[in-house]
């Protein structure tokens, strides 16, 4: 999410972040489905004279993605740039990037109470979104007698999602944002939230599968469309410190999946969705706080971020400023 924030400008970079953070969910999905239904039978039939052909397969298997993505990331590192002007190291040594400590950058990100906003607003997104990974399945086994193998299917199609409904989110924050500034991203995240959470607590009433299977479907778009436009408001709230702010709002989704999986393991389904789906609705009205420096508010300001700037590079303070983010 940090390098889609430096590598796109303002106009889009609520669609780059939404689509990359959509796709990489998608990946998680798309691994399992690899992994398990392609490479697992291979690699068993490779070790089918083993004293335990399944488990040296799943080992074995285990170990492509690694490879996989060990190797993505040596492509990157030689093959890619750092920002659209270039690598930082050579934009410092020419002087035109300020050149910001880790720990600064995370002290001024963690010290920001917008971050903390969005920490608690991406918990009721994507911290939804891992909360049903874990829980749908077994939700839809129980609540309408299925096998696990029917709640299975069920339950992967809020996952399948990702495939577009996150880059929408990214897309209609990048709309509103051309229509009206930073407060148009936070109606748009305002507005995603609280239907998230009223969709929520249909789910939680709805008795017959066929409307809960429905239900879920706009559930999970309005869950995904929120983690795209949070993403689309991360990169303006200190540019220099976007990494760490990033990180620390990224946690946020982690955190959230963790109190409200908590609910589901102390609760009964229908209470614990009517907590999640009030937090979340709750958690809507915390874009009104957020107040970013140059940046309009949902009721009031008015936007001054040069419209060319390549939110996520800091720059010196120097006459270089315009050249660089020309």
């Amino acid at each position: 999410q940090y390098w889609t924030s430096r590598m796109f400008t303002k106009q889009v970079v609520g669609t780059a972040n939404a689509l990359v953070g959509g796709w990489g969910n998608l990946g998680g999905g798309v691994t399992q489905l690899v992994m398990g239904s392609a490479l697992f039978p291979l690699f068993k039939e490779i070790f089918k004279n083993e004293p335990n052909p399944a488990e040296f397969a799943w080992r074995w298997v285990s170990i492509v993605p690694a490879v996989v993505a060990f190797g993505i990331g040596v492509c990157m590192y030689f093959f890619s740039d750092d920002s659209p002007k270039g690598n930082y190291s050579e934009l410092k040594k020419n002087g035109a990037m300020a050149d910001v400590s880790a720990a600064s950058s995370f002290r001024s990100g963690a010290l920001n109470l917008n971050t903390w906003f969005l920490f608690v607003q991406y918990a009721c997104c994507f911290g939804v979104e891992l909360t049903m990974n874990n829980a749908a399945a077994l939700y839809f086994k129980d609540q309408f007698s299925l096998t696990t193998e029917e709640a299975a299917a069920i339950a992967s199609i809020f996952g399948w999602m990702n495939l577009f409904a996150r880059g929408l989110g990214g897309f209609f924050s990048d709309k509103a944002n051309a229509k009206a500034g930073m407060r148009g991203r936070l109606w748009t995240q305002t507005i995603f939230l609280f239907v998230e959470g009223a969709l929520v607590l249909v789910f939680a009433n709805t008795a017959s599968l066929e409307g809960a299977i429905v239900v879920m479907v706009f559930f999970s778009l309005f869950v995904q469309a929120a983690e795209g436009s949070s993403y689309g408001i991360v990169p303006y709230v200190d540019p220099p410190s976007t990494g760490s702010i990033a990180g620390i709002i990224g946690a946020g989704g982690n955190s959230g999946a963790v109190a409200f999986g908590m609910g589901f393991r102390n609760l009964e389904y229908k209470d614990a969705f009517v907590i999640m789906g009030a937090t979340i609705m709750v958690s809507s009205a915390l874009s009104f706080f957020v107040c970013i420096p140059g940046c309009s508010r949902m009721l009031g300001g008015e936007d001054d971020v040069p419209a060319k700037d390549t939110l996520a590079v800091p720059t010196p303070e120097t006459d270089k400023v315009d050249d660089v983010n020309a």
